[in-house]
């Protein structure tokens, strides 16, 4: 029985070596109203793999639709007025599952706008590095996925971003985002969509200083207010990452709490039921293997004599 624990020991801690992730933060892709550039049912998807920045960025321009939107095409459509790139330095992927959040404000806004808006998508495992800014490997996310050209030209910065090899125009109050949205509103012939990049703190030199949780949410209150076709991307980049969060589910868990509208959210898809059926297969395994040890052991306990006595006659 020992040399079977001992066995038993050994799996479970190569299965723990073998799920060790890395550092990582969340990601979400939001839009109030669909505007016919994806299907109806694009609505709180979640990706549970884990992707670089410039993947995040990929799968934006792709599954999000945001190629008509940032990259050069003849025949490009107008879907939406604005596109918003909001960084953040906070929030990790293990504070989603957390009651007690570090920035309330942020959590609240964030949690409202993808379980309220006709398309959300999220990406609850972005691995984010300090050896380059998040602003610049999205970007150049965008630019190596645009096939067709990826006009910086139209791309502006608050001015807390730091983007290399850029003749920026800088926002320096929340008015001249404003201004740019009202002049882009029925204004723009060319049919491309203006991004900015709203880097963590927003503003240099803001005062009174404001939580991200505050600077998004009056982003979004003056989007709303000028009636505006936008989209946002949030994405995280903690600065001075401590914790090394667990492996836990936490695409799935926010699959499962943001499901409070739509029936049969909560039901395990293709790759759900892949992982979920390899992971019975090993519990299997091991409870087979583990008796198969017993058995044998118990076997070679068993001790027959050598010789039996003939029978007695009566």
């Amino acid at each position: 029985m020992a040399a079977a624990w001992a066995v038993l020991a050994v799996l479970l801690v190569a299965a723990q070596a073998a799920s060790a992730a890395p550092v990582v933060a969340p990601a979400f892709l939001w839009a109030p109203k669909n505007y016919g550039f994806r299907s109806d049912d694009a609505k709180e998807v979640v990706h549970y793999q884990t992707v670089s920045p410039k993947g995040l960025a990929k799968s934006v321009l792709e599954e999000g639709g945001w190629s008509n939107l940032m990259c050069s095409k003849e025949d490009a459509q107008k879907n939406f007025d604005i596109a918003i790139v909001f960084l953040g330095s906070k929030l990790q992927s293990s504070d989603i599952s957390k009651d007690k959040q570090i920035d309330p404000a942020l959590a609240d806004t964030l949690k409202l706008s993808f379980t309220n808006s006709e398309f959300s998508m999220a990406f609850p495992y972005v691995s984010t590095s300090d050896d380059e800014k998040l602003e610049n490997s999205l970007l150049a996310g965008f630019a190596e996925n645009c096939n067709s050209g990826f006009e910086r030209n139209r791309v502006t910065y608050t001015g807390t971003c730091t983007v290399t090899g850029q003749d920026m125009k800088k926002h320096r109050s929340m008015d001249s985002i404003r201004d740019l949205v009202t002049s882009r509103m029925g204004n723009n012939p060319s049919g491309q969509t203006d991004l900015v990049v709203f880097c963590s703190g927003g503003f240099e030199d803001l005062d009174p200083a404001k939580s991200e949780g505050e600077l998004l949410s009056e982003l979004v209150a003056m989007l709303k207010k000028s009636g505006a076709k936008y989209t946002i991307l949030y994405a995280s980049q903690p600065s001075g990452l401590l914790e090394n969060p667990s492996n836990l589910p936490l695409g799935r868990y926010l699959a499962e709490k943001t499901n409070t509208t739509k029936p049969g959210r909560g039901k395990c898809d293709g790759e759900c039921l892949v992982k979920s059926t390899l992971l019975e297969g090993t519990f299997v395994g091991i409870v087979l293997l583990i008796i198969l040890i017993s058995g044998l052991m118990c076997m070679m306990g068993i001790d027959t004599p050598s010789r039996f006595e003939a029978p007695q006659e009566s």
